[in-house]
């Protein structure tokens, strides 16, 4: 096979024109194509009026040539391989993309995991989060940040990140996940993504796979309390007052299980803070955001509901970014705490709702909240409560038209812009839900990014409030073994340890730890 990299067509091409371009590219005829495949599918759209698709393709070809490369080996290699069940199994503790593809290769490996999950079964946490939404009912070991599938469940679903990926343990997640049930375009397209409802059908298809292969699950299962005795974990307490003996034990508990980062604290895991950001969503019409990156092209299939990326690096020395932009969806109620708000961002795979939105966030570091290791957890539910009141209760939100935000004037009305978040905004001045250089900040990058996106900064554009979950606040700090510091057999990984930004890196690092058990398990 060889590889033919940066190959462009316009954006209405045909499978012939595909297949000519590649001849061309490789200096062959196309007689000489035995079979080819699309490794990467990306657009450039930098001209609006002469959009082009790039490729990435693997051919197998029938003559030999010195254009392109041979094509690289993506297949995933195990780590190690068990002749038996091990006396002491290894536990994963949560049940989010980390703990997904943890537990399934150490599955895979012959290890047989016991997945432990404070939350619910997928189907019906998802029952249990609309409550929130429609009722404004929170469950909180049920809900956005608790549960199986984990945070990323309610989001866009984004399936690509930019870490360093050497050996393509991203192509093994994707892999596992379209053997699960998703589209297989997501192992080409530049930007996958299979939103929430494909999420759910997914976890339930890989926590089958998992129990097929020995694996065990627990819901409703929270790990209260470790036992770790000189420096080495013995064993992990269970809520209801279980205590299962492990040496073991992947920590995959996500940025929003602030008691067990206490718990942890307490009996003297090393962790460090670390930086996070906070602040609104914003939400704009989906059109608005098409015709700015796509000009007449947009609508087409192909391209779909377009997405940005800004940033601004503000007077007051604070950057300001967009986080977790999702195209053509809705601002969702992401608490997991009783009275406290929390907005995030959330699509289905059609990406087909009238709004853009994403977050519109400000960077935090640890200077901005001294104390201790967990300050920054009490700094994030200060904000979180300020916006439950500003929100008049009820978990709705706090909102202001963008206008008004900029004029700092309390909002009475809204314009051509209706927001999505359930159950309700309750329109009322921002101001008091962020710390006040966050908020000159942000209003001084929103026209910023007026001039970039034409209508950014409209003033019907709505704010919600408050974004604080984009990361953890503490970093569960492992060696080069991915053993904590300080207690073995502890392996902390994904988001909640600092370890990850998203479902791909997520379940990137899980398969990376679990390959850490599974070498200290069987050498």
């Amino acid at each position: 096979m060889r590889r033919l990299t940066e190959l462009r067509l316009p954006l209405n091409h045909t499978a012939p024109d595909l297949r000519a371009a590649i001849a061309a590219g490789f200096g062959v005829p196309e007689s000489a194509i035995i079979s080819f495949n699309v490794f990467r599918r990306a657009w450039d759209a930098r001209k609006k009026n002469a959009i082009a698709l790039v490729y990435t393709i693997d051919a197998a070809l029938a003559v030999d040539t010195q254009k392109g490369a041979p094509s690289p080996d993506v297949s995933y290699k195990f780590a190690a391989s068990a002749s038996s069940r091990p006396a002491r199994r290894p536990v994963v503790i949560g049940a989010g993309p980390c703990g997904l593809l943890a537990a399934l290769i150490l599955a895979e490996m012959g290890l047989c995991p016991l997945i432990l999950e404070r939350g619910k079964i997928v189907r019906q946490r998802t029952k249990d989060t609309w409550g929130l939404w429609r009722r404004g009912e929170l469950d909180p070991t049920s809900n956005v940040q608790f549960g199986e599938g984990g945070a990323g469940t309610f989001s866009d679903g984004k399936l690509y990140s930019q870490i360093k990926d050497p050996r393509h343990l991203g192509r093994k997640v994707l892999t596992e996940f379209v053997e699960a049930g998703a589209p297989e375009e997501i192992l080409y397209i530049a930007k996958p993504h299979i939103g929430t409802f494909r999420l759910v059908s997914v976890v339930e298809s890989i926590r089958a796979k998992i129990v097929k292969l020995g694996g065990e699950y627990r819901f409703s299962a929270h790990v209260s309390d470790f036992d770790i005795r000189e420096g080495q974990l013995h064993g992990l307490m269970l809520a209801d007052g279980e205590y299962i003996e492990t040496n073991h034990a992947i920590l995959a508990i996500g940025h929003s299980a602030r008691d067990t980062f206490h718990r942890l604290h307490e009996r003297g895991v090393f962790m460090e803070a670390k930086p996070f950001s906070l602040g609104f969503r914003i939400e704009h019409p989906q059109s608005m955001i098409d015709s700015y990156r796509f000009g007449p092209a947009a609508g087409h299939p192909i391209l779909g509901a377009a997405d940005y990326k800004l940033v601004h690096h503000a007077a007051n020395g604070r950057s300001v970014y967009s986080f977790c932009m999702c195209p053509g969806g809705t601002v969702v109620a992401a608490t997991s705490e009783p009275e406290r708000v929390v907005t995030n961002g959330m699509s289905q795979y059609s990406r087909a709702e009238r709004n853009a939105n994403a977050g519109i966030v400000v960077g935090i570091g640890p200077e901005d909240y001294p104390g201790d290791v967990l300050a920054g957890v009490e700094f994030q539910r200060r904000w979180e409560s300020a916006a439950y009141v500003a929100g008049g209760g009820g978990y709705k939100a706090p909102g202001q038209l963008v206008g008004d935000f900029l004029a700092g004037q309390p909002s009475k009305a809204f314009g051509g812009v209706l927001p999505s978040y359930r159950p309700g905004v309750h329109l009322t001045d921002l101001a008091a839900t962020l710390p006040d250089y966050a908020i000159a900040a942000i209003r001084e990058a929103l026209p910023a990014f007026g001039r970039i996106i034409p209508g950014f900064d409209r003033a019907d554009a709505v704010l919600t409030g408050v974004e604080t979950r984009t990361s953890s606040p503490v970093r569960i700090t492992r060696g080069r073994d991915f053993c904590s510091l300080n207690v073995r057999g502890l392996y902390p990984a994904g988001e909640g340890c600092g370890y990850a930004g998203g479902i791909l890196s997520a379940g990137v690092d899980g398969i990376r730890a679990a390959e850490a058990v599974g070498v200290s398990l069987i050498s």
